[in-house]
């Protein structure tokens, strides 16, 4: 066994709910661990005097925090809850209650928090580690320090502390016995070669080393259920769009209309099931993070096609699900996932490029092919900007991802097509998305201060 890069299927596809996997999920996670170390804190401390928490929220966090849900996931997290324990919840209930309370109880101690008061969206220059950074305190009534912690959202809702983001993923989240720990595209392609297994085969024998087969098998059949579930619900679902954008619902009406028509072809579906995700995502509903929330529909789109009108088989859809999370991990691990450091070319474009991947190894494709398929996916949305209206997942991004959706398929169409042999490797294309990034504006990486987020008029 060597020890290299390793992110796991269930940790880039994960149940949760919306809007946003790095300005929802994340801030709800990084909440929750800075709880925990509060109760450690309290658990050996006798406390006589009034407590406060505080959060301060940074940069993207801080300008779309409120059409994310950012404050809210703070106050939720900071009770004890986390996105999967709120699938079944009903939210708006506990946020009255717990902005009514203005305390957490924490080991049997009432600690002040108002989230009202303490959180606070600080507008100023951006923590230099990320653009996603948050503080958390835990102060007496001198306002003396008594416990402070950085977390940074870095996508994907996966977080990480100041301490550690300064560390390679490849020690610090990633770094795990596997016996394909194929770190780059071409690696990938000579491992399979080598070994003459599939991708889907080489990710799966690296699943097996970390957990044991029948609860793999059992948690990837889950992810395919909720994304399944999903697509359902938004297609059933009707009414406007929270956030005062008096954004309509269209999934149903797409649906029914396509349901009786004589000329539709496969664009019209994945437009429909693509939309039926993210307008759960934008009502805050459950979603499947895959691998952001933003980005949430392209892949169900095109599993849920290939389920309803071609009869896909789940050995089928694991094998989707186990090539698309191989070409998420190595884009993770190269560059990012976070449309707050990349824009939407890491969400959209990587969610198109994993579902790419996935199609054409369902269809029969080589590694070379499939390589080749995922390139082609994420070279067609370089320079995608994230810049939603009102900080909101709804414009443009319920629509953009019935376009990812298309252009995975046109990718794996074409992929398939030839022999896998190609100019620009998928390597280089993640380089390039990831300079791209760099040099875009911070005005169009999810801080809704430039593009289509200031291009409209409010009647």
């Amino acid at each position: 066994m060597i020890k290299s890069m390793f992110i796991g299927t269930l940790e880039l596809f994960k149940c949760g709910i919306g809007p946003s996997s790095s300005h929802t999920m994340g801030p709800m996670y990084a909440a929750a661990d800075f709880l925990q170390q509060v109760q450690t804190y309290l658990a050996e401390q006798s406390q006589s005097q009034a407590l406060y928490l505080s959060c301060i929220l940074k940069g993207s966090l801080a300008y779309t925090g409120k059409g994310h849900g950012s404050d809210t996931a703070v106050a939720l997290g900071l009770h004890g809850y986390t996105p999967i324990a709120l699938i079944d919840q009903q939210v708006d209930v506990l946020l009255e209650e717990i902005y009514q309370q203005h305390q957490v109880k924490i080991c049997q101690v009432l600690v002040n928090f108002d989230p009202k008061q303490q959180i606070v969206f600080d507008y100023e220059a951006p923590l230099s580690e990320h653009p996603n950074g948050m503080i958390f305190q835990l102060c007496d009534e001198q306002q003396k320090v008594l416990i402070s912690q950085t977390y940074f959202s870095i996508g994907g809702g996966f977080i990480c502390t100041i301490e550690n983001i300064h560390q390679s993923l490849e020690t610090q989240e990633c770094e795990r016995d596997c016996p394909y720990p194929f770190t780059s595209a071409k690696a990938m392609i000579q491992m399979s070669r080598d070994s003459s297994l599939s991708v889907a085969q080489m990710k799966y024998a690296n699943e097996l080393c970390q957990q044991d087969e029948a609860v793999f098998n059992q948690e990837l059949e889950l992810i395919w259920h909720s994304m399944k579930t999903c697509v359902e619900n938004g297609l059933q679902a009707e009414g406007i769009l929270p956030g005062g954008l008096e954004i309509s619902r269209r999934a149903k009406n797409l649906h029914q209309q396509l349901s009786t028509a004589d000329d539709v072809n496969s664009n019209d579906w994945l437009c429909a099931y693509a939309m039926a995700v993210n307008e759960e995502n934008a009502a805050g509903h459950m979603v499947v993070t895959a691998p952001t929330n933003g980005a949430a529909g392209v892949i169900p789109a095109v599993l849920y096609y290939g389920y309803r009108h071609q009869a896909w088989s789940l050995s089928q859809i694991r094998e989707f699900l186990l090539t698309a999370a191989a070409i998420g991990g190595l884009v993770k691990y190269r560059s990012s996932i976070s449309g707050a450091e990349v824009g939407c070319q890491g969400e959209v474009g990587v969610a198109s490029a994993m579902a790419a991947a996935g199609l054409c190894a369902v269809n029969g494709g080589s590694t070379q092919q499939i390589e080749n398929a995922a390139e082609i996916a994420l070279e067609h949305h370089l320079g995608m900007t994230c810049d939603p209206v009102k900080g909101l997942v709804q414009v443009p991004c319920i629509e953009r991802n019935g376009f990812g959706a298309i252009k995975a398929t046109a990718a794996a169409s074409l992929a398939i097509r030839g022999d896998g042999e190609h100019f620009m490797p998928l390597d280089n294309c993640i380089a390039a998305m990831k300079q791209t990034g760099e040099e875009m504006s911070d005005k169009l990486k999810e801080t809704s201060l430039g593009g289509l987020a200031v291009s409209f008029t409010e009647c």
